[in-house]
């Protein structure tokens, strides 16, 4: 196979590799109340500490609107709490509560564990080179676009 046609077949083997994820947490999250979309600004919070709406779909790199509803979703569940923001009177933080807290940590848990036992065969020098590969493609591929 050329290396363009091998280049074509990593890009859209994303795809399926991202549905496949998909699908295994959401499974993982079954009963514990939170959704992938939930999971998703939980685990953010959780990896960089308390954010705006729009922080977040910058992390998420979707669209604040769709993210506020996502957000939504987490304080009428009471997995997140609106916080002051030093930085702006208007645009409040999104912070973790404890019960929030402990749902991404034990949801995150059981995915590395299944992480951990898929990948044991491979070696992590291929994961670094895959992960090289893809993040060179993003950026390429978001330039493209003019979203750098």
């Amino acid at each position: 196979m050329s290396d363009a046609k091998q280049l074509y077949t990593l890009l859209w083997m994303s795809r399926p590799l991202m549905q496949a994820t998909e699908a295994v947490v959401e499974r993982g999250l079954e009963g514990t109340g939170l959704t992938v979309r939930t999971r998703a600004v939980l685990e953010i919070l959780l990896a960089n500490g308390a954010a705006t709406v729009p922080e977040l779909a910058n992390k998420l790199e979707i669209k604040r609107q769709y993210v506020q509803l996502m957000v939504n979703e987490t304080l009428a569940e009471g997995l997140t709490s609106k916080q002051p923001n030093p930085r702006h009177k208007r645009s409040t933080m999104i912070a973790l509560t404890e019960k929030g807290r402990a749902l991404v940590e034990a949801a995150v848990g059981r995915e590395m564990a299944l992480v951990r036992s898929i990948g044991a065969e491979v070696d992590p020098g291929d994961v670094e080179a895959a992960l090289k590969v893809v993040t060179s493609l993003i950026e390429k591929l978001k330039s493209e676009i003019g979203d750098t």
